[in-house]
């Protein structure tokens, strides 16, 4: 065999290994994802138009997260708060749509304390729970829908309910630091 042919299978075959491992590597950074953020992984793919995009930006997304200094709450500020929601869920009979809004209220003061920021509003707090809390998000997503209907009158009794059980479920997991990956 000649030197040429020599060198030519081995630059072929360096070539070939290296997409493979490019190949491997990125594909275990989609199971990573994918993974890590749930149902979050499909919703950004089809709001970004594509799996490029969406990983980008759900990369950005760990980024930032990264650098946020998330704690977990002594047992004394737990219990505030979990008493602070049975006062809401006791005044839903009377008072339903003011009820949902200090149900939302609630959780973003709970979210303040841990750590995340909020002064970005819903869409920021939607991007930085996806992180950790990427299965439980769309609850989250429902209540805040069924919270801006209620603001304009359109919501009904039921969907409040519905509204309040889905914001529960997002003050639980925030507040037992517990993550739904």
């Amino acid at each position: 065999m000649s030197t040429n042919v020599l060198i030519a299978i081995i630059v072929v075959a360096a070539v070939v290994v290296i997409a493979l491992t490019a190949l491997l590597w990125m594909l275990a950074r989609r199971r990573h994802l994918r993974e890590r953020f749930g149902p979050e992984y499909d919703r950004t793919v089809e709001e970004q138009g594509g799996k490029r995009s969406a990983e980008r930006d759900l990369r950005a997304r760990e980024e930032r997260h990264d650098q946020l200094d998330i704690k977990e709450l002594p047992p004394e500020r737990r219990q505030l708060y979990a008493d602070k929601w049975s006062v809401v869920q006791q005044q839903f009979v009377d008072r339903p749509d003011a009820s949902v809004t200090e149900a939302d209220e609630l959780v973003t003061l709970l979210m303040g304390e841990r750590g995340y920021p909020t002064e970005e509003g819903y869409r920021g707090q939607v991007r930085d729970l996806s992180v950790e809390h990427g299965r439980t998000l769309e609850e989250y997503r429902a209540a805040h829908a069924v919270k801006v209907r209620s603001g304009a009158g359109e919501a009904t009794t039921e969907e409040l309910r519905g509204a309040m059980v889905h914001y529960r479920a997002l003050f639980e997991e925030l507040l037992s630091d517990r993550r739904s990956r």
